[in-house]
This record gives structure tokens, C-alpha cells and sequence, in this order.
């Protein structure tokens, strides 16, 4: 009966020890996030390594061309003017009398000269008159001839000096005008006034050599927007003028792709303790685009290099260095695989060799565990 026992428990810590082996023996399976390889649209694109700006196509910080005190002010902040139209007036009465001084000399002199002129052309008649005379019927004398000849051309002289003084006065008086209008600032072209930074009856001055101040207005053009973004000095080199570009802002959800590259900076940025980059400009040209937008936001550009319609791609955050992916086996062991790249970017890259459609790869990659080897079970596919 003892020995039944003994036998029976025996038995029951043989089977316990084989089940215990057995359930450490079994491999442990981790959950993990897989993507199959498909086909769809994929393209290569660069982007900004630095955040951009909206920046207007026309931009004009505008002060008078002379000091003053601030007479007249004929805009307000945000509205729209047109080209040519008259902004902001420095008070200018003693510049105003010198025009109409000088109008006033004009006249005087255009009178003047009109008597010395009609002198002159009578002295002619008589010159031309008594040079007959001598010549046909020899009443007078050579001497009387030469002495009204030599009348004449005196005269002809002064009517060319009164000539001559109202265009010194015609000179004089454009001087003058040009003084007044130095203390006018007139819009140099259609915009929106952004900022006045000036009050009436302040004094004014324009901007001294080398030192940048507040303008008294600030005029925008923000009918014609672009972005200004900086892009590695490594992916430079690839872009060119005319490519497709997409601005994404922070203010706005939606991207806005209607851009393309209007110009790249013919240098390179180097500055202290940043990477190397070569500011990129892109024009936004769709009016929906457009709308809502505004000079100083911050913007992203996407710069399209290539792109095809249908190829063999995964997902980006699927790769690991070198190029490698983690496959999963039908046995749903993980197996790394190195595949050929073709276009990409932060989003997608092409298969060109090493995987097929419809591979399993592991999209988690950086979860603990997750190495070739591992037994996986998926948590999507």
C-alpha cells in the first residue's frame, strides 16, 4: 500500500516537472504592429531644415527723403492704397514759398525777355533797313550802318540772356519742386499698410548709412506671397527652379501644394553652430491657397524631386540602418532582410529588390524584444 503511494506521487512530480519544462520551454510571442509591402504612389522629396516664413513678393519700408516734423498723415493701418498715391506729408511751407518764388521769377523774367526780344528784332528791321539803304542809294554812311548792326547783335544777345535766365529760374524752380516732393512719401506700388510708426507733429528723419530704423510706414504687397526656407546644403543640389512644392503651416491643418520653387539662394548660409543650408524660396500662386494666409507665419515647404504613381513600397518607420527590414515568416518568426531602395521620403520608400507584394514586415521596431528571432503575433495586418 506504501509503495502505491510512494509510486502515485511519484508519478504526479514526473508529469509536473514535464509540464513545467514544457511551458518555460515555449518560445514567448510579443505583439507587434506589421504592414504588408504594396503597391501605390510614392515620390521623393526634400524638405526645410529650419522653420520657414510667409513672406510678401513686394515689401517697402518707406521714410520721408528729409527730415521734419510729420505735417500730414493720409492712410491708416491696414488699408489699401494704390501705386503713386500720396501716404504721408513733412511739413513743408518754407519749401513751398520757394517754388512759388521761383513761379513768380519765371514770369518776370519770361516778361522781360519778351521786351528785350521784340527790341531786338526791330533793332534788325532798322539794320537790315539802312544796309539797303547805304548799299542802293548811299544816303548813309557805313559808320551809321555798321553802328545799327552792331545795335542789332547787342540786342540779340540780350534777348538770348533773358532767354537763358528763365531757364537758370525753369532749373531753379525744378530744384524747388524736387525739395517738396522729398518731403512726401508716395506708395511705390499697389499693397496694404501694414504698420505707421509715426504720429502728426512728430519729428521724422530718414534712416542714417548702416543704421536700420523703425520706418515711418510699412507697405506690403500680400496679393503676391511666397516662403523662405532653408534646406540642407546635402539636398541642395537637387532642386531646381519650376519643381512642385507644398507649404504646410502650423496656423492652418491642411497642406497647400499649389507652390513651386521661385528661386534658390546662389550661396550658402554659414552660420555659427548651425548645419550649412541654402535658403529656398517657393511661390504660392492659387488664389484658395493664398486666402488666409499672411506675411510672418510660419511655414514647412515639401519640395517634390520624383515621383511615381504605382510602385512597390512600406512605410519609412519600417526601416532600420542599412537598409534592412524585419520579415515575418509564415511561422511568424522574425527574419531581417535587406532590401534595394528606390525613391523615398519621411513617409514611404520604393521597393526596388529584396521584398515582394504582400511580405509581412514589423512596423514597431523599436519595441523591446523585437529582433530576428523573435516569435511575433500581429496586432494589425
Amino acid at each position: 500500500m506504501v509503495n502505491r503511494k510512494i509510486k502515485f506521487f511519484a508519478l504526479i512530480s514526473v508529469v509536473s516537472l514535464a509540464v513545467f519544462y514544457s511551458l518555460h520551454r515555449q518560445p514567448k510571442t510579443i505583439e507587434v504592429d506589421i504592414v504588408r509591402v504594396e503597391k501605390g504612389p510614392v515620390k521623393a522629396t526634400v524638405s526645410n531644415t529650419r522653420v520657414g516664413t510667409v513672406k510678401a513678393c513686394r515689401r517697402a519700408y518707406l521714410a520721408p527723403a528729409t527730415g521734419g516734423q510729420v505735417a500730414k498723415l493720409y492712410v491708416k493701418e491696414g488699408e489699401s492704397v494704390k501705386q503713386q498715391q500720396l501716404l504721408l506729408e513733412v511739413w513743408n511751407d518754407d519749401l513751398k514759398a520757394q517754388v512759388k518764388l521761383q513761379e513768380a521769377q519765371i514770369r518776370a523774367h519770361q516778361a522781360s525777355a519778351e521786351q528785350v526780344c521784340q527790341l531786338g528784332r526791330g533793332a534788325e528791321r532798322e539794320a537790315k533797313r539802312m544796309t539797303e539803304l547805304q548799299k542802293f542809294n548811299n544816303i548813309v554812311s557805313e559808320e551809321q550802318v555798321d553802328s545799327k548792326q552792331t545795335g542789332a547783335r547787342a540786342q540779340r544777345a540780350g534777348c538770348r540772356a533773358a532767354l537763358e535766365a528763365i531757364a537758370v529760374s525753369q532749373a531753379q524752380l525744378n530744384a524747388a519742386d524736387s525739395a517738396v516732393k522729398r518731403t512726401f512719401i508716395y506708395a511705390p506700388f499697389d499693397g496694404t499698410v501694414a504698420e505707421i510708426n509715426v504720429e502728426l507733429g512728430e519729428f521724422v528723419t530718414p534712416s542714417p548709412p548702416g543704421i536700420l530704423t523703425l520706418p515711418a510706414i510699412d507697405l506690403l504687397d500680400i496679393s503676391c506671397l511666397y516662403v523662405s526656407a532653408p534646406i540642407d546644403e546635402v539636398d541642395a543640389p537637387k532642386i531646381r527652379t519650376g519643381m512642385q512644392a507644398c507649404v504646410s503651416l502650423d496656423a492652418f491643418a491642411n497642406k497647400r501644394c499649389s507652390g513651386t520653387v521661385s528661386r534658390i539662394a546662389p550661396y550658402v548660409l554659414e552660420k555659427e553652430k548651425q548645419a550649412r543650408t541654402v535658403e529656398v524660396e517657393v511661390k504660392l500662386t492659387d488664389s484658395e491657397d493664398l486666402q488666409g494666409l499672411l506675411p510672418g507665419y510660419s511655414a514647412d515647404i515639401e519640395i517634390l524631386l520624383d515621383h511615381k504613381p504605382q510602385a512597390l513600397n512600406l512605410p519609412a518607420e519600417a526601416v532600420l540602418e542599412n537598409n534592412k527590414v524585419l520579415l515575418v515568416n509564415a511561422d511568424n518568426v522574425l527574419e531581417e532582410r535587406r532590401f534595394t531602395p528606390g525613391l523615398g521620403n519621411w513617409d514611404r520608400v520604393e521597393v526596388l529588390a529584396g521584398l515582394n507584394e504582400g511580405d509581412r514586415v514589423v512596423l514597431s521596431v523599436g519595441k523591446e524584444g523585437v529582433q530576428a528571432g523573435a516569435h511575433v503575433r500581429a496586432s494589425h495586418d
